[in-house]
């Protein structure tokens, strides 16, 4: 299963935390970790590259984290859109992804 964790600082998306495997298809032939893997690099990248927020990001092992440095603007509505895109896969795989929202 796909454990996708968000943070949040006083109701306003901070950051999140990718890891796992959905286990719906062979590795390869996993649409489900295709659609999520693609959205969480345009969502680093969004923020990073076209939007030129100040961002930790780190991918190591079997784990995609982006911390923002700000939680304003630009930056937050990625996440927000990440996490609304993460739940419609959910929904349309159920049993393979399991979505949570953290404060911090």
């Amino acid at each position: 299963m796909i454990r996708a964790v968000f943070q949040q600082n006083n109701g306003r998306l901070c950051g999140f935390s990718v890891s796992g495997h959905a286990g719906y298809a062979d590795a390869g032939a996993d649409i489900v970790c295709a659609a999520v893997t693609s959205a969480v690099q345009l969502a680093a990248n969004l923020i990073t590259e076209q939007f030129g927020e100040k961002a930790a990001v780190r991918a190591e092992d079997n784990t995609v984290a982006c911390t923002l440095a700000q939680p304003t603007g630009n930056g937050v509505r990625v996440l927000e859109g990440l996490l609304v895109h993460l739940q419609c896969v959910s929904g349309q795989f159920p049993g393979t992804i399991q979505i949570s929202v953290s404060e911090v």
